[in-house]
């Protein structure tokens, strides 16, 4: 479904993406991983049309999509996320979601009753006459989600839609993106909270430093030496083998 090949960017004399390359087929739910500053979210900006890459291509449901603009992409059923959730403050949830819906529903009336049922989805129901400005950071959080779902995506790409919650939150969180899956939407999520990781991925990319340096099962990908090094420094994978062993004397 998603096909990203030899993707770079540069800010200044800073390579933010290096020679990036990978697939996500299509019912997949698939997690980024990375310390901060890895290159996460530059990503996500790249491949939505956010950001026009120096180099490589991104291909979407078999059509180059390659530095496309983010309506563009995301008419397609490309939609995004963002890690800083930002709604308008001023209306209210309905209103909110209803924004994301107006991409396939022209009429008011139907992209409010889309809003509506977007809502039932993600548990807000009882909160869509509410203004977005008086919502909690989880149903802000919430929020960005429905109004990406309203879009009708196809591909879903979350930016640690996980941060901020409490542990209740998080699973209550978690459940419905698996949810969103279970309704035929793939994902793609950018996360740090390895918990909510382990739980949906199938399939986990630790990019670090702009560059991709593992790939594999969150079981896998959690025993890799350079996934541990790149999270907790030099020689620790070294260290924590030496620690492990003395233990089990």
């Amino acid at each position: 479904m998603l096909e990203v090949r030899g993707l770079n960017k540069s800010f200044g004399g800073l390579l933010a993406v290096a020679d990036v390359s990978l697939r996500v087929t299509e019912g997949d739910i698939v997690a980024l991983v990375g310390p901060n500053g890895a290159g996460k979210t530059t990503l996500f900006a790249l491949v939505s049309g956010f950001l026009r890459p120096d180099g490589g291509t991104v291909t979407f449901a078999g059509q180059d999509v390659t530095g496309l603009a983010p309506h563009l992409v995301c008419a397609r059923g490309l939609v995004r996320t963002f890690q800083v959730v930002q709604p308008f403050g001023r209306l209210s949830v309905r209103e909110n979601i209803a924004v994301g819906a107006h991409l396939r529903f022209a009429e008011r009336g139907e992209a409010m009753a889309r809003a509506a049922t977007v809502a039932q989805r993600v548990g807000m129901s009882h909160l869509l006459d509410r203004p977005a400005h008086a919502l909690t950071v989880a149903a802000r959080k919430r929020l960005e989600l429905a109004r990406a779902l309203a879009t009708e995506p196809r591909l879903l790409l979350l930016d640690e839609v996980m941060a901020g919650l409490n542990p209740t939150e998080m699973t209550e969180m978690i459940r419905i993106v698996r949810g969103i899956h279970d309704g035929g939407v793939t994902v793609f999520l950018i996360e740090h909270v390895m918990q909510a990781v382990a739980s949906l991925a199938e399939r986990v990319h630790v990019l670090n430093y702009g560059r991709l340096i593992a790939e594999g099962a969150p079981a896998e990908i959690a025993r890799m030496p350079e996934v541990i090094e790149a999270y907790l420094g030099h020689g620790a994978a070294e260290r924590m083998t030496a620690h492990a062993a003395g233990g089990s004397r």
